[in-house]
């Protein structure tokens, strides 16, 4: 149960980093990606988003792997 308990305490904005791919998704027209395809591309070296994003995006793919 302890190993739970950490999730509750990492996200602090449940759906924000899902609200951003859909953001990026209606601004780059034909662009239809997934969240791991998102998360993907925030965590490239050369992409140029913000720092949180890049945290929330390595949150993502944690979660994933959780499941």
């Amino acid at each position: 149960m302890a190993k739970k308990d950490w999730i509750k305490g990492a996200i602090k904005k449940p759906g924000s980093f899902t609200a951003q791919k859909d953001r990026y998704n209606r601004a780059h027209k034909g662009k239809n990606l997934t969240t791991n395809q998102f998360a993907n591309l925030v965590l490239k070296p050369t992409s140029k988003f913000s720092r949180k994003t890049k945290q929330r995006a390595n949150l993502a793919k944690t979660l994933r792997k959780v499941r």
